[in-house]
């Protein structure tokens, strides 16, 4: 049997770091989701209803990681204008653990337990809806590969929200992720901020410490962390394009420094190649739209440049910084590649296929996820792709060149075929309409049939992708 193994990492930092809270007293807890696969890793899956429910519906201390909950504070961006008013506001950090597969450091954070210093009027809870909207977001983007928080914990508390974008009264929740970092780049603006040098020296040294060990021994800390965090924020660029994902607020205080993709709120799945495609009805310029999420990445990472400058020098840090598009054009073509379960070839080549590909697709409006679906390990599929609802679009002269290119690509040896997943005329997806088809079961008889389904088809969907590298 695993063994839980509990950690206190984040309470070194000091109490200028967070506030000490107590979680809300909800009138009922009833489960709604439980990953056990997620529990088991951890050393949690023995716990009963009864025992998982205390500790996440009731937030009763998980033994040897901190006795009350932490609500962190940070300041952000919020669709580029600064906010020095922010903090876990209907959040905080329950407990902290480390990961017995690969003894990384794990944060289990919340959304909807209740007010805190930072809630600034509002009521600290989470919609129902809210989510189940999130345990799909995070199933759906790890079984494309994504590099997300996971849903271990989605409790329903009883009580009555009222929600100006959504009929109210309407259900409320708790929800507890796994995260591999909470540390967000707005934790930095907030030292920055506040002039506190001294801190933010600290700041630096726990990241390396817990998140980056390797640069244990860098001449220039602030130098190598901005270089390590910029690598792994534009990998989750690229793979949110390749998995034709949307978050919706890309606010600073929305990207944690381990390049984890986490906080679902307005995200959306593209129908069909849009560069301007948004999420968040209230985005009315398109700022976070779905082709512009790279610069606005890039645009966050220089406001982290920006923080760091009093532990170093402009002259150091921009070269790190300078490496975004680098690293983010070098990541594209090869998590594009990683969906169709094709080996990379040279980086031009494969940035020409890429580019040809992404014409198709915009020219053709041929469904997103269907493509990947039908050309999983290249041309080995094409059988299938000439079964598929999108055969009319492979069939023309437009498709014409993707065809021949991807002659050029041998599929990976796990490309798996033969798995159940690719005997399906249609691929899993979550488009906004059909989340909204699952949920309205539950919001009109309280049958979660659907939800489990979709959780169960999501399941298969990550076995059939899982060894892909």
């Amino acid at each position: 049997m695993t063994q839980f193994t509990p950690s206190r990492a984040h309470a070194q930092l000091g109490d200028a770091f967070f506030d000490p809270v107590d979680a809300a007293d909800f009138p009922q807890t009833i489960l709604r989701h439980r990953d056990q696969r997620w529990a088991e890793r951890i050393g949690l899956g023995d716990l009963s209803v009864t025992e998982w429910l205390g500790h996440f519906g009731r937030f009763e201390p998980l033994q040897g990681s901190f006795e009350r909950p932490l609500a962190l504070r940070y300041h952000g961006h919020q669709f580029r204008s600064y906010n020095p008013e922010l903090g876990d506001g209907r959040g905080f950090l329950f407990a902290q653990c480390i990961d017995p597969v690969d003894r990384r450091l794990l944060d289990f954070g919340t959304k909807g337990s209740g007010k805190t210093p930072w809630s600034r009027g509002g009521d600290g809870r989470l919609t129902l809806k809210g989510g189940v909207r999130e345990v799909l977001a995070t199933e759906m983007l790890e079984a494309l590969g994504v590099y997300t928080s996971k849903s271990l914990s989605l409790v329903e508390t009883g009580e009555q929200l009222y929600r100006g974008d959504e009929p109210s009264p309407t259900r409320s929740s708790v929800l507890t992720r796994l995260s591999h970092s909470h540390i967000r780049i707005g934790t930095f603006q907030r030292l920055a901020y506040l002039e506190d040098t001294e801190n933010l020296t600290r700041l630096v040294d726990h990241c390396i410490a817990h998140y980056y060990p390797a640069l244990a021994g860098a001449g220039d800390k602030a130098v190598a962390l901005l270089e390590a965090v910029v690598a792994n924020v534009a990998r989750l660029g690229a793979q949110w394009i390749a998995a034709g994902f949307v978050h919706g607020v890309l606010n600073t205080d929305n990207i944690n420094i381990t390049g984890e993709s986490f906080d679902y709120g307005p995200w959306r799945f593209l129908p069909v190649y849009d560069p301007a495609f948004t999420a968040a009805y209230f985005d009315e310029t398109g700022l976070y739209a779905f082709g512009r999420q790279p610069d606005m990445l890039a645009w966050n990472l220089t406001r982290l440049a920006e923080c760091l400058l009093p532990l170093s020098s402009t002259e150091k840090l921009e070269p790190a910084l300078n490496t975004v598009w680098p690293v983010f054009r070098k990541e594209l073509p090869r998590q594009i590649l990683r969906r169709l379960g094709l080996q990379t070839r040279d980086v031009e080549q494969d940035g020409a296929f890429v580019t040809a590909l992404f014409g198709f697709l915009s020219e053709s409006q041929a469904p997103y996820e269907q493509f990947f679906f039908d050309w999983r390990g290249g041309a080995l599929s094409s059988p299938r792709a000439a079964k598929s609802p999108s055969a009319d679009h492979y069939a023309s002269e437009a498709f014409r060149p993707i065809a021949d290119l991807m002659e050029d690509y041998g599929p990976v040896d796990s490309v798996n075929l033969d798995h159940p997943y690719f005997a399906r005329e249609k691929p899993r997806t979550m488009l906004i309409d059909e989340v909204e088809a699952i949920w309205a079961p539950i919001a009109e008889a309280d049958d979660w049939t659907l939800f489990e389904n979709t959780l169960s088809e999501i399941a298969q969907m990550r076995d059939a992708y899982s060894k892909t590298p």
